[in-house]
C-alpha cells in the first residue's frame, strides 16, 4: 500500500508538471478562425439557392402565391397567411445573415489579399463577382419588402440599422452592377471551378450574368425610372444569347446537396404539395408540351388540378412530376428564357432592341420547352396555336407576355412573384378563404418590430404601411 501511494504521488505530480500550461485546450481543431473567401463565397450560394428553390412552408411559400403550386390539408400560406410560420422573419434572416454575410465577409477577405500567387485581374475579378451577387440578393430584399436595411446593414457594430429608401437602393445596385462590369475581364481568373458553382470560374459568363442581371433590374423599374429604357439598352447587347449562358446551380443526388423539393417531399415523406389549378388547367388548354415535365397525372391518369385555398385528396389531383423531385435537379438563378422575354417586352415598350417582340417571344417559349425535355417540333406546333401565337394571343402585350412568363417560370417561384405584380397577368382568382388581399410585399419581421423599433415605424411610415397589400415603389399599375 505504501509502494502504491508513493507510485500515485509521482504519477499526479507527473501529470501536473505536463499540464502547466493548458492554453493549449483552447485551441479549435474543427472550427478554422479564417475562413478562406472562396469558401464563404460558395457557402452564400448554396444558402441562396436553396432558399430560392425551396418548397418548405417554413420559408419560401411563394409557389402557392403564384398558384402553380396546391397544398393538400395545411391551408394557411395558400390563403396568404404569412405569420403562422414567421415567413417574412425566415426569409429576412435567410437573405441578411446566411448570404449576405457571408458575401460580405468574402469580400472583405479579397480586399484584404495582397497580390502574389493570386494576381490582381483576378482578385478584382473575385470581388466584382462577389459583389454582383450582392446586388442579386440585396434587389430580393427590396423586392420583397421595399425599403430594408442597405447601407448600414450587416454590421455588427450596429444593432439598429436605418432603412434606406427602396429606389434608392436600386439606384446605387444599378451603379455596382457597371462597376462590377468594368472591373471583369478576362486577363484573370475568376474564383476556382470548384469554388464557383455558377460558371465554374468563367468571367466571360459572368460578364454575361452581369448585364441580364442589370436587363432585369431595369425592366423592374420601367414604369418609374425614366433611365430605365437607357440601362436596359446599355445592357441588352452583352446580355445572354443562348441557354449555354444560364446561371445554373447544380444541386447533387448525395446529402446534403440535394435539390430540397427532393428533400423536402421525398426524403421527408411528405404527400401535401399539388399541382395548382389555375396553371394546370391553363396546360391543358393551350396543349402544353411541358406538362408532363411539371406534374404527374392523379391516381386515375388524369391532369386535375387542386384548389387554391381548399383541402384536395392527394390520390386525386396531380402532383409535382419525378423530374421536379429529382435531387439533382438543377436551379436557374438567371436564364436565357427570361433575358427573351425581358426583350420581348422591351421591344414592345418602343425601346431600341435587335428584333421584334413577337421574335424574342417565340425564342423564350421554344427554349423553356426544349430546356425541360421538350421538342423543336413540340414548340413549334406550340407556337402555332392561335392560342399561343404572339399575333393573335389574347389580350395586349403584358398579357400575352405575362401568361407565357408565369408559366415558363414555373419552380423559379420568387421571381415568378415579382413578374406576376409588375406585369398583372394572368388575373389570378382569389384563394378559397383569403386572410387579407394580394400579397405585393411581404411584412417586415416581427424581430424588426421589437429590437429596432424606431427605424421600423419610420420604415413602414414611408413605404405606405407595413401590409401585405402596400405595394412597392416600381408597381404602379
Amino acid at each position: 500500500m505504501k509502494n502504491y501511494l508513493i507510485i500515485t504521488a509521482i504519477s499526479l505530480m507527473t501529470m501536473i508538471s505536463c499540464t502547466k500550461d493548458i492554453s493549449r485546450f483552447n485551441e479549435e481543431k474543427k472550427l478554422p478562425a479564417v475562413v478562406p473567401a472562396e469558401t464563404l463565397f460558395s457557402n452564400g450560394l448554396v444558402n441562396l439557392t436553396t432558399a430560392l428553390a425551396s418548397p418548405n412552408v417554413n420559408l419560401n411559400v411563394f409557389r402557392f402565391t403564384v398558384q402553380h403550386w396546391a397544398a393538400t390539408t395545411y391551408q394557411d400560406e395558400p390563403n396568404y397567411d404569412f405569420f403562422t410560420r414567421n415567413i417574412p422573419q425566415a426569409w429576412w434572416t435567410r437573405m441578411y445573415r446566411d448570404v449576405l454575410a457571408d458575401l460580405k465577409e468574402s469580400k472583405k477577405i479579397i480586399a484584404a489579399t495582397t497580390p502574389g500567387l493570386v494576381s490582381e485581374a483576378t482578385l478584382k475579378n473575385q470581388a466584382a463577382i462577389v459583389d454582383l451577387m450582392e446586388v442579386y440578393v440585396y434587389s430580393i430584399l427590396v423586392n420583397t419588402f421595399g425599403d430594408v436595411p442597405y447601407s448600414e446593414s450587416n454590421d455588427f457594430n450596429n444593432l439598429f440599422p436605418v432603412y434606406d429608401d427602396a429606389k434608392e437602393i436600386y439606384d446605387d445596385l444599378f451603379v455596382r452592377i457597371d462597376n462590377s462590369i468594368a472591373s471583369l475581364s478576362t486577363e484573370g481568373e475568376g474564383f476556382s471551378s470548384k469554388a464557383d458553382l455558377i460558371y465554374k470560374g468563367d468571367v466571360s459568363s459572368w460578364i454575361k450574368f452581369a448585364n441580364t442581371l442589370k436587363m432585369r433590374l431595369a425592366m423592374t423599374v420601367a414604369d418609374v425610372d425614366d433611365t430605365a429604357k437607357q440601362k436596359f439598352e446599355e445592357a441588352e447587347e452583352n446580355g445572354f444569347t443562348s441557354s449555354a449562358d444560364n446561371a445554373v446551380f447544380q444541386f447533387l443526388s448525395a446529402s446534403p446537396n440535394t435539390n430540397p423539393i427532393w428533400v423536402d417531399l421525398v426524403e421527408s415523406g411528405r404527400a401535401d404539395m399539388v399541382a395548382g389549378k389555375p396553371l394546370l388547367d391553363k396546360m391543358v388548354e393551350l396543349n402544353d408540351p411541358r406538362l408532363e415535365a411539371f406534374f404527374e397525372p392523379n391516381n386515375d391518369g388524369q391532369f386535375v388540378g387542386g384548389i387554391i385555398g381548399e383541402n384536395n385528396a392527394y390520390a386525386t389531383v396531380a402532383r409535382p412530376s419525378e423530374l421536379i423531385k429529382d435531387p439533382a435537379l438543377p436551379h436557374l438563378l438567371l436564364d436565357y428564357v427570361e433575358a427573351e422575354f425581358l426583350r420581348a417586352e422591351a421591344a414592345a415598350r418602343g425601346w431600341d432592341v435587335s428584333g421584334t417582340a413577337a421574335e424574342h417571344y417565340a425564342n423564350a417559349i421554344r427554349a423553356s420547352i426544349i430546356y425541360w425535355g421538350g421538342t423543336e417540333a413540340e414548340a413549334t406546333a406550340y407556337l402555332a396555336q392561335p392560342s399561343v401565337a404572339y399575333a393573335s394571343a389574347p389580350g395586349d402585350w403584358k398579357a400575352k407576355i405575362g401568361l407565357q412568363k408565369w408559366i415558363a417560370l414555373h419552380n423559379r417561384p420568387y421571381i415568378g412573384w415579382v413578374e406576376l405584380r409588375r406585369l398583372d397577368f394572368p388575373l389570378l382568382s382569389p384563394p378559397a378563404e383569403p386572410e387579407s388581399g394580394f400579397p405585393n410585399r411581404l411584412t417586415y419581421p416581427i424581430n424588426e418590430q421589437t429590437l429596432n423599433p424606431d427605424n421600423y415605424t419610420s420604415a413602414s411610415s414611408a413605404i405606405g404601411g407595413d401590409e401585405v397589400e402596400t405595394k412597392l415603389f416600381w408597381d404602379i399599375y
